[in-house]
């Protein structure tokens, strides 16, 4: 197998999108950007898809705590289950879902990997959000199939788009509160 983790001959155009990722610049301090987004129970304010998290501990998480995430589309809800891989204070948070479920998580299976990274930048804190696919087993016909299903397009597209969002409404509201 090829670098790529595609089979040979595979057509690019027929691969998914593994990674997707997008920044602003807002204008606050890395360590104000990074207590926001490392307490999972806040993501609702700018997420569109978010509704909540439980969180058994304080906040901001640390290194290996877990949470239960709550979403919504549409009509769907759901549940995931989270354990946060990295958290530096003003630099990094990223967690990985490892399960999923209506009502709660079932199972742990590799979902998705979310990533934030905050780097000083002119003007305040480039926050970067970096979402990356954990159904990397699944055949692209069947991850291609679900997302059709689930997301009515390519989950890397659905998520471009969501990450847009998230960043956008994150810059007004730490700016106005800032």
């Amino acid at each position: 197998m090829p670098a790529c983790g595609y089979p040979r001959g595979v057509p690019p155009e027929t691969r998914r999108e593994l990674t997707v990722s997008d920044s602003v610049v807002i204008a606050v301090d890395p360590l104000t950007a990074w207590e926001q987004v490392a307490d999972p129970t806040q993501m609702p304010r700018w997420s569109p898809e978010n509704t909540g998290a439980r969180v058994a501990g304080g906040r901001p998480l640390a290194e290996g705590e877990t949470f239960v995430g709550t979403s919504r589309r549409g009509r769907a809800r759901w549940s995931t289950e989270c354990v946060v891989r990295r958290s530096v204070p003003g630099e990094r948070f990223g967690f990985d879902v490892r399960g999923w479920g209506l009502g709660r998580p079932r199972g742990r299976f590799p979902v998705a990997r979310w990533e934030y990274a905050f780097e000083p930048a002119e003007g305040g804190t480039r926050v970067t959000e970096t979402w990356t696919d954990g159904r990397r087993a699944w055949p692209d016909w069947l991850a291609h199939a679900f997302d059709r299903a689930a997301a009515g397009r390519p989950f890397a597209d659905f998520q471009r788009r969501n990450i847009r969002r998230t960043l956008d409404k994150l810059k007004v509201e730490l700016e106005a509160t800032g």
